[in-house]
């Protein structure tokens, strides 16, 4: 089928009124694929669905619809599905997942270890330094830190690990082509470049306050841990830090004086069962049970002197050397699953490899998605 065709019945779906992602998943995994779904809601719609829903699918907005394609058509940008091979296991497995997530930049990073960082906006200089050093410390041993663009410890923890191994990825509760706040256009052009902007949203989406409790549940959702840097008592970030405990994760905190108003939000969380960190180290291993189970290990341990500018990659690719990956990518584009399945290895871990070769210079993404190995 045509992939414009597929993209089109999942853009109508995913913009239909009161829809919803849970409920869209429930009704795909009866129909298979989003156009056979869409032919069905069109000849037969479930009892309550609302006249507008009804309406929007039998005559959706051709305007808003063809523009969400164009987006789709641009390099670098995707849709990705609850039916693609490559969707991010994590997310998947978590009640109330979307069922689709936009992506700017390279969505194997969805795949890579994740280690949300959050905190305040209104952060201050320590508390900004703190998230900086967390994030350049743990991308530097290879995980992904991912976080929501917001100002503040958001921003911080973002451009610590810009340049690291690991990389980052943002969680935005806008179209991926908004950037909100406005002050972080340029850093989110740099994300892009060395990460992923991620969101449920359709393209053009404004900011609202009833997308952050989704956004947030998404980013601890792709995450492994979430880390706390500096909170008040009613701050967002905690929102994310009880998702991350709702679904299992590892929740980190780093205390502060007492003194700090923004230190109460973090030793409330301590109080409450959260891991009270003073290094990166401690969250490594903390994580190398969650990220074994994944099929991916960190290379060494990492110390509170550690470069935090190193550029070269330490997870180590599973069960063998580049040499390997290399030998079954081949010399024809191949999907990553494909490259998977010729190795007996997880997604995950084929991302992984992938990653840390692309990084190296040794392969590279084809327009349409497939990997590809370069000249040495």
């Amino acid at each position: 089928m045509h992939a414009d065709t597929e993209h089109e019945a999942w853009l109508i779906l995913l913009r239909t009124p009161t829809l919803g992602g849970a409920g869209l998943r429930a009704l795909l995994a009866r129909d298979g694929s989003s156009t056979a779904l869409l032919t069905r809601l069109r000849r037969a719609p479930p009892e309550g669905l609302p006249a507008v829903a009804r309406a929007w699918l039998h005559a959706p907005d051709a305007a808003r619809i063809d523009a969400d394609l164009h987006w789709l058509r641009q390099p670098e940008q995707r849709l990705l599905t609850c039916l693609d091979a490559d969707f991010p296991p994590q997310l998947d497995a978590c009640p109330g997942a979307p069922a689709a997530l936009f992506v700017r930049g390279d969505a194997a990073r969805l795949l890579l270890p994740q280690l949300a960082i959050v905190g305040a906006r209104a952060a201050t200089p320590e508390g900004l330094a703190h998230a900086r050093r967390f994030a350049a410390q743990l991308g530097a041993a290879g995980l992904t830190i991912s976080s929501g663009l917001a100002a503040g410890i958001d921003g911080a923890a973002h451009t610590g690990a810009l340049h690291s191994a690991g990389g980052t990825v943002a969680v935005v509760g806008t179209g991926c082509d908004v950037v909100y706040p406005a002050r972080h256009r340029e850093l989110a052009a740099r994300i892009v470049a060395h990460g992923a902007v991620v969101s449920a949203f359709p393209p053009a989406t404004t900011a609202r306050a009833t997308h952050f409790p989704m956004r947030n549940r998404v980013l601890a959702g792709l995450a492994l841990g979430v880390l706390v840097v500096e909170a008040g008592q009613r701050s967002g970030a905690l929102i994310t830090a009880h998702a991350g405990t709702t679904l299992g994760r590892e929740v980190f905190a780093v205390p502060g004086s007492i003194a700090n108003p923004l230190a109460r939000g973090c030793h409330r969380l301590i109080r409450e069962g959260a891991q009270l960190v003073e290094s990166a180290e401690e969250i490594i291993d903390a994580l190398r049970p969650s990220i074994a189970a994944q099929g991916l290990r960190l290379s060494a341990r990492l110390g509170e002197d550690a470069d935090v500018s190193a550029a070269s990659a330490t997870i180590a690719a599973p069960d063998g050397d580049a040499a390997r990956w290399l030998d079954a990518l081949g010399h024809a584009p191949v999907a990553l699953e494909t490259l998977a399945l010729r190795l007996g290895q997880p997604v995950a871990a084929a991302a992984a490899a992938l990653g840390l070769l692309e990084l190296d210079g040794r392969v590279a993404r084809t327009a349409g998605g497939l990997w590809q190995r370069l000249p040495d």
